[in-house]
């Protein structure tokens, strides 16, 4: 790359320090042009911190106060010369200092161009590049650690040593189209075939991964329904830990979704506070409770709230019926109050699941029994696994899955005794198809949609 990108790193908003970052052949001649030192230097030392002051060279304005480092390549995280303006964190600030590096030469840079620089200079793979983005967006600790572990290369590693168990197939199958009519020893197509099995296993395994490393990643969406006033909305402040909803003894307080996300042993669950579902009294009302039956069809997981204190009403026992296609979870609220609800007329309605959770959202009774249950129905017949061996990106599943299935229609070529020609032709288009996900074999247009999703600065 020719040009030097420009952007501001930090995010938008005031704050103690605002960066902003150049990378390309130009970025130390910029840096020169616009930075004077408060003490004399030869000139920038990589990887040192110098002091100073950032000043127009139309007007000799001093625009700020600043720190700057210079990055020399290769050893930067674009494997560009890179300088880092570090400045005061006010928006003003910012945008003059970064008007005036545009001005010296320098361009605005594309949205994940720093990353996809990255890349190009092989300093990452494509893997760890959405990778950055993943620990950007994390959620949870746990979303983080899978992020770093991808960052790291480990699943990087894992799709390398795959890859080549496949090539050693393929050298095999080209052996012995090669070399068919001489007099050597070649593996028989029954080995070879074997081969292929051990590797189709491998990877069918690690795509199995892609649930779990999905919702560490992306989380899942938890839906509190139910009719007025069983406590929804205690119930959401409750497992947030600090009041969010509104809660009044009047029935339909609740009118617009309320949505926060919480952690549960490490998984971001986007917690949704519904309207009460009853007979809508008015078109309003009956526009809400349409809206809440559309959420709860998308929910990945739904907690029908009852009230122990009264006994089980048709309102009830008609969310039960249109919410059991879906993992749902029965909780009954105020077990603080005499129990009036009967658990044996509620197992009429829901006689195969296990027992329902009763707490006090007023008083948290029953909520870590509650937490707990959410997590183990997410995870239902999940087995953890480690992160550094699991499938978090939707992208590198669909190659996985590929890979396999060409893979196995090679296996199947050796056993049906075809020309070894036609299972090497497929083995070749699996290890294409594996290549991807390093980037190793990917389009202009993938990497285009996959940078896009970036901030600009990153």
């Amino acid at each position: 790359m020719e040009d030097t990108i420009a952007a501001i790193a930090t995010p938008p908003g005031v704050g103690g320090i605002g960066i902003i970052r150049l990378s390309g052949p130009k970025a130390a001649d910029i840096a020169r042009l616009l930075f004077i030192p408060s003490k004399k230097a030869d000139g920038f030392k990589s990887h040192q911190l110098y002091h100073g002051d950032i000043v127009s060279p139309e007007t000799g304005a001093v625009l700020d106060e600043v720190l700057i480092s210079f990055m020399e390549k290769p050893h930067t995280y674009t494997g560009e010369d890179v300088i880092e303006i570090n400045c005061h964190g006010g928006h003003v600030i910012l945008q003059s200092v970064l008007a005036e590096v545009i001005k010296a030469g320098a361009r605005l840079a594309e949205p994940g161009e720093f990353t996809r620089r990255a890349f190009l200079n092989n300093r990452i793979d494509l893997s760890q590049a959405e990778a950055v983005f993943d620990m950007i967006m994390a959620k949870t600790d746990r979303g983080l650690e899978l992020a770093v572990s991808h960052l790291k290369g480990n699943l990087s590693e894992k799709i390398e040593t795959i890859r080549a168990s496949i090539i050693d197939i393929l050298a095999l199958l080209e052996i012995s189209i090669d070399f068919s009519d001489e007099d050597i020893e070649l593996r028989q197509p029954s080995e070879i075939a074997e081969a292929i099995g051990a590797i189709v296993d491998e990877l069918r395994k690690l795509a199995s991964t892609y649930r779990e490393g999905k919702i560490y990643r992306d989380g899942v969406s938890a839906i509190i329904t139910g009719r007025p006033n069983v406590g929804k909305s205690s119930l959401l402040n409750r497992l947030l830990g600090e009041k969010r909803a509104i809660v009044t003894p009047i029935p339909g307080t609740t009118r617009d979704f309320i949505e926060e996300i919480i952690s549960i042993r490490g998984v971001p669950v986007k917690l949704t506070d519904t309207a009460g579902i009853r007979e809508p009294e008015n078109i309003i009302e009956k526009e809400g409770i349409y809206l809440v039956w559309e959420k709860l069809a998308q929910a990945d997981v739904v907690i029908i709230l009852l009230d122990g204190s009264e006994a089980l009403t048709k309102e009830d026992t008609e969310i039960i019926k249109r919410s059991r296609v879906k993992k749902f979870l029965a909780v009954i609220n105020k077990a603080d109050l005499p129990h009036a609800l009967d658990e044996r007329d509620l197992s009429l309605h829901i006689p195969d699941i296990k027992p329902p959770i009763w707490i006090s959202a007023k008083y948290g009774e029953g909520i870590p029994a509650l937490r707990d249950a959410i997590h183990e129905i997410v995870f239902d017949h999940i087995d953890n696994c480690h992160l550094t061996q699991t499938v978090s990106n939707v992208r590198h599943k669909t190659a996985i899955e590929k890979t396999a299935d060409l893979l196995s229609k090679a296996k199947e070529s050796m056993i049906n005794g075809l020309s070894p020609e036609f299972s090497a032709f497929d083995v070749r288009q699996a290890l294409d198809c594996l290549g991807e996900i390093a980037g190793k074999t990917v389009t202009e247009e993938v990497l285009d949609r996959i940078f896009s999703t970036f901030c600009i600065g990153k």
